[in-house]
């Protein structure tokens, strides 16, 4: 009989509340809403990993957990952390192309279907969007409504808001920098 694999899990302290990570020997597989309970990480874990045995661990979790906070504190627009995705291949291609967005700017939907060659597919793209597992390390919310509304986000629009406003404060475009016209 095999042994079935691990997901280790933690919990973070970021700003205004803590997050759920949990990650495989390959690398980080799922990060939850901002004070989302250790249900939402069970469920899911049950949903798309259900031969996985879960495992708190906050010392594996660490260095997870420094980057996050870092990002929260707007010292970090990049990870160094190894992913773990497990999807379709259009949810793949559709991740993947999420982590291509710069941090501080944002795309729309429609915008952004068109620039991964699939701008009949906007809907299919907004589903995939919304099984992304990695809120922060894979960057949808940077993707918004046409009109630059915020729209359906995992970790709830006050989440998505402020996540946005972060990145604007901490990489501001030249529009917004001091002295600019």
């Amino acid at each position: 009989m095999r042994e079935k694999p691990y997901v280790h899990w933690s919990r973070v302290t970021v700003r205004k509340g803590s997050l759920y990570l949990a990650a495989t020997a390959k690398g980080l597989c799922f990060v939850g809403s901002r004070n989302g309970s250790l249900q939402e990480l069970t469920d899911w874990l049950a949903r798309r990993r259900p031969r996985y045995v879960a495992v708190q661990d906050h010392e594996l979790l660490a260095p997870y957990a420094a980057e996050i906070r870092e990002y929260w504190q707007g010292m970090r627009q990049r990870f160094s952390f190894p992913l773990d995705l497990e999807g379709t291949p259009f949810q793949l291609a559709v991740w993947e192309a999420l982590r291509q967005i710069p941090y501080g700017q944002t795309t729309s939907y429609s915008a952004f279907a068109a620039q991964i060659a699939k701008p009949a597919a906007v809907r299919a793209v907004g589903a995939a969007i919304g099984a992304n597992p990695l809120l922060l390390a894979v960057p949808c919310h940077r993707v918004v409504g046409k009109n630059g509304s915020l729209t359906g986000y995992r970790g709830g629009l006050d989440m998505k808001s402020e996540l946005l406003a972060l990145e604007k404060e901490c990489f501001p475009n030249e529009k917004t920098k001091k002295g600019s016209t």
